[in-house]
């Protein structure tokens, strides 16, 4: 029910309604905002980040494709690219570790989102059934941005071997989040 909410307002923002644009932003705008500090940004930054995001998000809600996921999926895609990019700039004060997914606060002042509390432990719990070595390679991509290269330089396995472990704890992941075969 909320994903099509969520869809159809995209959809009018493409036709230029800027009171989807609100609502929308009003619905995702808390999780956007926990996830950029928990990816270290303070909360300025973290709210340009956001801000940047419903911008890009205005300027390419023609683009969004439902068959290709969801919208907090699309959102927090953008997201994550555009954390990466600033902390590559040299704008995040620390890493967080997957684990602290589960203590991302919704600093906006709204009521948890039950919708996204469930998906939030179902991740926690997939990532907590993983082994040890794929959680981290999949923490080391997705948290801290770094590529299979600089994965395995930094843990000091080879790169194949990372890539392998990504594919794999991925794989695991969407099963365990009923997305998968």
């Amino acid at each position: 029910m909320e994903e099509e909410e969520d869809s159809s307002l995209v959809r009018r923002m493409a036709g230029g309604d800027r009171s989807a644009m609100g609502m929308l932003y009003d619905r995702q705008a808390p999780l956007l905002l926990g996830v950029s500090m928990k990816m270290g940004f303070d909360r300025e930054t973290a709210e340009d980040l956001v801000h940047d995001i419903f911008l890009e998000v205005w300027r390419a809600a023609a683009e969004f494709d439902p068959l290709r996921g969801t919208v907090r999926t699309w959102l927090l895609v953008r997201l994550r690219s555009r954390a990466l990019d600033r902390r590559r700039s040299g704008h995040a004060r620390h890493v967080v570790a997957v684990a602290d997914l589960q203590t991302v606060d919704r600093p906006l002042a709204m009521e948890e989102d039950p919708v996204l509390s469930s998906d939030r432990a179902a991740v926690v719990r997939g990532l907590d059934d993983l082994p040890p070595e794929q959680r981290h390679v999949l923490e080391l991509a997705y948290f801290e941005g770094l590529s299979a290269a600089e994965i395995a330089g930094k843990v000091g396995i080879p790169t194949g071997t990372v890539k392998s472990r990504l594919a794999s704890g991925l794989n695991k992941l969407r099963q365990a989040l009923g997305r998968g075969p």
